[in-house]
């Protein structure tokens, strides 16, 4: 097959505005390998945009696609209940840092899990408002585009305006909006900014439901709140009664080196979403939270068609399982060590690198024109992302500044792709930095 030839079928057959950020056609991928049909390799540091965390194909996956595609493929859980889903739930149930006795039920898509747990915490608490962030991403629905903070291209001429949103300063350290340096700040971002102006001047906490946030910001720039940022947001919701979401779609399951990035800040949530790496590939997101807020809705207030099929959930199983019995946990965070070494050590050659940070093998460095100014070099991420995709690397870059570049790949990745990958990276700077 001529890549060329497909890449004209595709410019033919489907809408310009579903965009491509490589130039790469896959025609197999294994662990964290993809090949082109022409059998270039390449490394992959993208993995699906955070889903491939067990890898390509794992086969524990697949086996356990096949098995339950022999069984059955669909029958619509709210017309005939089936194991994969309960047990799924049952797993995750487990898992989840939500407080008390938890329930769990399943979507397709991160977006529909953020919008069930909105749905969910509305109906609870009897309110409308949600409180979200400056850098948030939550999805390309109607509210996941609302709750989302980038414009282009997420959210440009699409309608995305929905009454009852109030968007926060991100604790984004490095570029502070007050211009604090932590910890001598005092976390202002939190708690006390919250409580005061932010309730002040934008919306009464006793109109809002749900506080929204992301661990690690993703698409903001994988920013991190400072240690103590996630107890001060779990105080504030419980002071007003509010329902406390954690999006853990992209940093949950393993992502961060633990199995989900809550676990890092020592705080449970009221309500969880996951996505992306739950399936293993397959379509499927879940929303978990505290059993009397899951139990608020009616009968048939909540769930859809295709939500929790049978072979998604299956899919979920086994990725749970190569977790626990690969101990991928484990390893994810010595790749985190390693990568973040890596990072640091181009971060001390290259002083466009302004700033190194994540948590775990979720990693990302910011990139400036002065380090001291911090001017985002947005195009030099650009043509360092181009550089690598031609140099055998998927990389990507992020970020509301278009100038972060970040590390998403397979947890299952050897050492030696891991560098081979580095050393991508590195000549790319060489001849760009």
């Amino acid at each position: 097959m001529s890549l060329n030839h497909l890449w004209d079928r595709r410019a033919a057959a489907i809408p310009r505005g579903v965009g491509n950020v490589t130039p790469v056609v896959m025609a197999k991928a294994e662990g964290a390998l993809i090949w082109d049909p022409e059998g270039n390799q390449y490394i992959d540091f993208a993995g699906g945009i955070g889903v491939n965390n067990v890898g390509h194909r794992h086969p524990k996956v697949v086996a356990a696609i096949k098995k339950q595609a022999d069984q059955y493929l669909h029958g619509c859980f709210h017309v005939s209940i089936n194991e994969p889903y309960v047990a799924l739930a049952e797993k995750l149930n487990d898992l989840v840092p939500c407080r008390g006795t938890k329930k769990t039920m399943f979507a397709n898509s991160g977006a529909e899990a953020v919008e069930n747990a909105v749905k969910i915490a509305r109906y609870a608490t009897g309110r409308t408002g949600v409180v979200c962030f400056e850098g948030a991403f939550h999805g390309r629905t109607l509210l996941g585009m609302a709750l989302t903070s980038k414009v282009m291209p997420y959210k440009y001429k699409l309608g995305a305006h929905l009454p009852g949103i109030y968007r926060a300063p991100a604790p984004y350290c490095y570029r502070c909006p007050w211009g604090r340096e932590y910890p001598g700040c005092g976390v202002f971002c939190g708690q006390r900014y919250l409580d005061g102006e932010f309730f002040k001047y934008h919306v009464s906490p006793d109109e809002v439901a749900v506080i929204i946030m992301e661990p690690v910001l993703g698409e903001g720039g994988f920013i991190v709140p400072p240690p103590e940022y996630w107890a001060q947001l779990r105080q504030l919701c419980d002071d007003h009664g509010i329902v406390l979401v954690a999006d853990e779609v992209q940093t949950g399951i393993a992502r961060t080196g633990k199995m989900f990035a809550l676990e890092h800040f020592g705080v449970e949530a009221d309500i969880v979403t996951t996505g992306k790496s739950l399936g293993g590939g397959l379509p499927l997101s879940g929303i978990t939270g505290t059993a009397e807020l899951m139990d608020s809705v009616h009968p048939g207030g909540l769930g859809g068609t295709y939500g929790g099929n049978p072979v998604a959930c299956a899919a979920g199983l086994a990725v749970l399982e190569v977790i626990e019995q690969e101990d991928i946990l484990t390893r994810a965070e010595k790749l985190g060590t390693k990568a973040r070494q890596a990072l640091l050590a181009l971060q001390d050659r290259f002083p466009v690198i302004g700033d190194v940070r994540g948590l775990g093998p979720m990693l990302a460095f910011e990139l400036v024109s002065d380090p001291v100014s911090k001017q985002p070099a947005a195009e030099l991420a650009k043509k360092l992302t181009a550089y690598c995709h031609a140099h055998g690397l998927l990389i990507l870059d992020c970020g509301t500044l278009g100038n972060n570049v970040r590390t998403l790949m397979p947890l299952v990745i050897t050492d030696e792709q891991f560098q081979r990958g580095i050393n991508v990276l590195t000549d790319g700077m060489q001849q760009l930095g």
